[in-house]
């Protein structure tokens, strides 16, 4: 087998991406030190972000559907969390507060997120409710009340055109998504 190797243009770029990427890390971390730590009130807000929801989950979750709803939450912050990534990285959004510098808007993406589309999944299992309806409601509450107060107190900002409207439709494209990779996978284990 023949070692396929770079040319060295390419391996310039990647060296000059690699470089950036550093630069940007420790840019992210001195902007950290200076304005999003221990010392700063919103820091703490978004640490009770990340706490709250995962003490309430630990307390309320249904641990009969435990897996399914752990499963569908995954699933949900995979989404959430993916597309965060990208778009922090293509600069349409950005949040100034943050709970570690290399890993931006940690406590939303791992957390307060997911877990109130979970209760909400387990909610509508329990109540025999329609999951889809609950749902884009709770879409509709993170996209037009959430974020605009998270925005009001520079929690959130967004770049290029983005709206309330985008982030409303993220939010129901994640948890569709999330359902029918769980409903697919449920089907699979009682086959």
């Amino acid at each position: 087998m023949s070692k396929v190797i770079m040319d060295e243009k390419q391996q310039e770029l990647l060296q000059e991406i690699r470089n950036s990427a550093q630069n940007l890390a420790q840019l992210s971390i001195d902007y950290w030190k200076e304005y999003s730590s221990f010392n700063d009130v919103k820091f703490w807000v978004v640490v009770a972000m990340l706490v709250i929801p995962l003490v309430v989950l630990f307390f309320t979750i249904d641990r009969t559907k435990m897996l399914l709803l752990g499963f569908y939450g995954l699933n949900y912050h995979i989404w959430f969390a993916y597309t965060n990534s990208a778009g922090i990285r293509l600069g349409l959004w950005d949040y100034p507060y943050e709970i570690l510098p290399i890993l931006p808007s940690f406590a939303l993406d791992a957390s307060f997120v997911p877990v109130v589309y979970m209760l909400t999944y387990q909610w509508t299992l329990n109540h025999k409710k329609n999951f889809y309806l609950y749902s884009t409601i709770i879409s509709a509450v993170f996209a037009f009340i959430i974020k605009p107060i998270l925005v009001g107190h520079n929690l959130f900002r967004m770049f290029y055109g983005i709206n309330y409207l985008h982030l409303f439709v993220f939010y129901i494209a994640f948890f569709v998504l999330s359902k029918l990779i769980t409903s697919f996978f449920v089907k699979l284990q009682k086959q």
